[in-house]
């Protein structure tokens, strides 16, 4: 069997780098275009679809290089639509397989992103997901741009002129039917045309009884904040009453005692402004459960006239009672609309429920009892939604009328229906206020979690500038343009992956991206969108729309809703297993499959490989890449993953029996050579950790089994402990830099690589006690008695600034001894501290210095760790080796 160019090398360092960037483009991008989790960066699928499709028999490194080289030129978001790059990458594949074009299938097609590729490089796609709104998405992506595209389309009456402008045409004209109707409920005569958004709070009652003010909850101030302007609300008491007052760069000046960026909420506690009673978030719970709860339009932010940046008011009296005015019109327009659908015209169907172990556990919505889909917006939201939802459909019915091809009118209206769900994304009560930018707003889904947030933002659906409809029909406009300059549309339908609609042997290739364990509740997310689909654009799409949620029984993801944790894991095992054998029926014999996993802990991993080696399929080769931007919203309190791997798998006979001890032997030496070159990509962290599992699977994938001398079977997860183990001591004397790893506690060593793997993050406990028990520590045993903290489900090392005197006393491993010397370097405990330093020992002690130095060099410089420590450091001499002190410790560093 041939071997493919992505079984031997790949670059990836430069395509990690092509795809974190990739995240951040606006326009005419796939992400842009709507909304879908963890899609996948257009770079890397492109990358690994080529590169796992040209055959190779190298002679040189020279092949290698060159190869690697067009591959990061072909990767290039400006190339593409090169069309010399994308013709040359399309003949490479061609010859590759005789002339003919490679047939390719995703079966969890998801956002689209690496079917698209496929198709872009000229080959035979099938793409598929369970989801119905993932299917509409596949199809606007794959399917309408391709069919319907300048030089595809009919030129008879019945069609309009292109895709392109036909959208942008029928866009302007619901965008018109709506302005006429409901563009006075969103200014007052100083608004007219630049309203960007309103900032409202929730609000509850001071329950100091004494008290009993009205609070509006704020987790902070800011309305700007970044190097050219900071502008802030600032509230005060008056008639006791709460109320606001513009502060900052061309308003009040800020007081110096006020800090914008800190709220009156926090963690879910109240602290009241007028005599600081503390309520709890069982007592605000409790509040919300019994209705006692409202909202308060706060402030109005606008563009300004002819001008840059933005201006901010104080809302008044003719904001609220144009507020009310809409609450009002909205329960006409509800009844004039359940005439039209059929049923209620505001999405009342429920939310997820809260709480769980499974992938539901970011629901929390429903602790605040927001527990229909309508309850996530207010009254002027739901009026613009539901009016943008009455227009598409008379859009599409008056499209008929106008002698257009049904199908083709149908097309239109499905552009404008994820039109509608693009706004309503950026117009709920869960978007904040961009106070670093932007169009004034986030949109809902800053993470894969529904969760309340006590002061949001209310968007303007009319202004080009802000988060608008004017703005979805735009970047609709932008991705139609890109994606039909692929002339070739795909096969796409909507079915599960456990069972394929496709005979054996079909597939040259399956590229895929399988859901990621517990990670992402796909259905119940993306429930948001489609109950505005099912409204707009239901009726067009039955066979889709038929059921009053998005369907759930077959999805492959750990849920916990009607199962404990045992049972939820074998069923998502099971179901991923069906998936992987049903790609090996239809794959070809000589075919082969890319799988990509992202999870970060052992536990999820334990699952894939368990469905992976179960289905016949072998990995030849693993790949991580780098998939996410630096600084999302997951990874900075949390020790979220950048990483994807990509594992090439193909249909190989595996030895039956491998024997353990052979096997470790095995895995020890491949890993160490695979550890050396992630070493130097400069994977680090947990993604180091996760990278090495792909490594591994490729050795003990190759065996039907593992056995002992027993001939018992070894289970996975055995493996993966003994992968951790050995990525740990490899790691621990990278970090070190030295040969003294030997010298260092356990508990040391869990400090260090713990630093280096997770920085100053929580992570979840799973994964906790396997670091641990990778360096022969009991984390049961260890935390809370000195650096190890316990929280809920999470696991935390504290640093020494977090620690007190109690906490360090009477614990002498060198960890603590360092935590010990910082707190006397930090208090200017000279004397006491040399003392100490001659006494343990550490005067002249190399490891306890590249101990220090190790940390240090881990820990982000905002750290206040990091800066005791390279305080320390600086003022830190070894003594020679005749014993002279070279300098005594300084204490005259900075201590901040």
């Amino acid at each position: 069997m041939e071997r493919r160019f992505i079984e031997e090398s790949f670059p990836v360092k430069e395509i990690s780098k092509i795809s974190a960037k990739e995240k951040s483009l606006r326009f005419g991008y796939i992400s842009t275009f709507h909304h879908w989790w963890t899609r996948k960066p257009l770079a890397v699928s492109r990358g690994i679809t080529y590169a796992s499709l040209i055959k190779i028999k190298p002679n040189s490194e020279n092949e290698y290089k060159t190869k690697n080289e067009f591959l990061v030129k072909l990767c290039q978001w400006s190339n593409a639509t090169n069309s010399l790059i994308i013709d040359k990458a399309r003949k490479n594949i061609l010859n590759s397989f005789d002339n003919q074009k490679p047939i390719i299938l995703d079966p969890f097609s998801g956002g689209g992103s690496i079917p698209f590729e496929s198709l872009r490089l000229g080959c035979e796609t099938y793409a598929m997901d369970y989801n119905p709104v993932a299917s509409i998405i596949l199809k606007c992506t794959l399917e309408y741009p391709q069919k319907y595209s300048s030089e595809n389309i009919s030129k008879k009456s019945k069609f309009g002129k292109n895709l392109v402008t036909d959208t942008q045409q029928w866009g302007e004209w619901v965008l018109n039917e709506v302005k006429s109707e409901i563009e006075e409920f969103y200014h007052n005569k100083e608004d007219i045309d630049s309203l960007v958004c309103y900032v409202w709070a929730r609000v509850i009652h001071c329950q100091n009884k004494k008290c009993g003010i009205q609070l509006p909850l704020f987790t902070q101030y800011w309305l700007a904040s970044g190097k050219s302007k900071n502008i802030s609300l600032y509230p005060y008491l008056k008639n006791k009453k709460i109320i606001f007052k513009i502060i900052g760069d061309g308003y009040e000046k800020i007081p110096k005692d006020f800090d914008p960026s800190k709220g009156n909420i926090s963690n879910g506690i109240v602290t009241c402004l007028a005599c600081g009673y503390r309520t709890d978030k069982k007592a605000i719970k409790e509040i919300f459960a019994n209705k006692k709860s409202s909202q308060e339009l706060i402030a109005v932010v606008s563009y300004r006239d002819g001008k840059q940046g933005k201006k901010y008011r104080i809302s008044d009296e003719s904001d609220r009672k144009i507020f009310l005015k809409s609450e009002k019109f909205l329960e006409e327009k509800k009844q004039s609309m359940i005439k039209q659908l059929g049923f209620s015209a505001t999405p009342d169907e429920p939310t997820p429920k809260s709480g769980g172990k499974g992938a539901e556990r970011g629901f929390t919505i429903r602790n605040y009892y927001l527990n229909s889909w309508e309850d996530l917006f207010n009254s002027r939201q739901l009026l613009s939604l539901i009016t943008f939802t009455e227009k598409i459909r008379e859009a599409y019915k008056k499209m008929i009328q106008e002698g257009y091809d049904q199908e083709y009118a149908k097309v239109i209206t499905t552009y404008l229906g994820l039109g509608l769900d693009r706004l309503a994304d950026y117009n709920s009560t869960l978007c904040r206020l961009n106070y670093t930018g932007g169009r004034g707003v986030t949109d809902t889904f800053a993470r894969q979690a529904l969760s309340l947030i006590w002061n949001y933002a209310e968007t303007n659906p009319f202004n080009p500038k802000a988060a608008s409809w004017i703005v979805a029909c735009k970047k609709t406009k932008k991705w139609i343009e890109h994606a039909s300059l692929i002339k070739n549309s795909a096969n796409t339908e909507c079915a599960s992956a456990t069972s394929l609609r496709h005979p054996d042997k079909k597939f040259d290739a399956v590229f895929t991206d399988p859901p990621y364990y517990d990670m992402v509740p796909y259905s119940y997310l993306s429930d948001f969108f489609y109950v505005w689909l099912k409204r707009s654009i239901g009726n067009l799409y039955p066979d889709l729309f038929s059921t009053p949620l998005t369907p759930k029984p077959d999805e492959i993801v750990t849920y916990t809703y009607d199962s404990d944790w045992k049972d939820a894991k074998e069923t998502f095992e099971k179901l991923l297993k069906q998936s992987f054998k049903e790609i090996f029926r239809v794959l070809k014999i000589n075919g082969i499959a890319v799988i990509v996993y992202a999870h970060q802990s052992t536990d999820g991993w334990e699952t894939l490989i368990n469905s992976l080696l179960e289905s016949g399929l072998v990995v030849t080769a693993a790949w991580p890449i780098n998939t996410e931007m630096k600084g999302r919203k997951k990874a900075q309190d949390t020790a979220a993953l950048a990483s994807s791997i990509y594992m090439v798998t193909r249909k190989l006979k595996r030895e039956p029996i491998g024997f353990y001890r052979d096997v470790k032997k095995e895995l020890k030496k491949y890993l160490n050579k695979k550890l050396e070159q992630l070493w130097s990509e400069g994977f680090s962290g947990t993604d180091f950790f996760i990278a090495s599992i792909g490594s591994a699977i490729e050795v003990f994938g190759k065996y039907e089994k593992v056995v002992d001398d027993s001939d018992a079977k070894i289970k996975s997860i055995k493996l993966l402990n003994d992968t951790r183990k050995i990525v740990t001591d490899y790691a621990i004397n990278k970090v070190i830099k030295g040969d003294f790893s030997d010298e260092i506690s356990p508990l040391t060593r869990f400090y260090i690589l713990w630093r280096w793997a997770y920085g100053e993050a929580k992570v979840p406990s799973d994964d906790s006690s396997k670091m641990a028990q990778s360096v022969g520590i009991d984390l049961e045993h260890e935390w809370g008695k000195g650096f190890i903290m316990k929280e809920k489900e999470f696991f935390r090392v504290i640093g020494p600034h977090e620690r007190t005197e109690k906490n360090l006393a009477d614990r002498h491993d060198m960890i603590d001894e360092l935590h010990r010397i910082l707190f006397l370097w930090k208090n200017e405990k000279r004397e006491v501290l040399e003392k100490f330093l001659k006494k343990q020992g550490y005067s002249n002690n190399n490891a306890f210095k590249l101990v220090a130095q190790a940390i240090s060099q881990t820990l982000v410089k905002e750290s206040i760790e990091k800066k005791w420590l390279d305080g320390f450091l600086t003022s830190f001499k070894l003594e020679d080796s005749q014993g002279e002190v070279q300098s005594k410790l300084s204490l005259g560093e900075d201590k901040k």
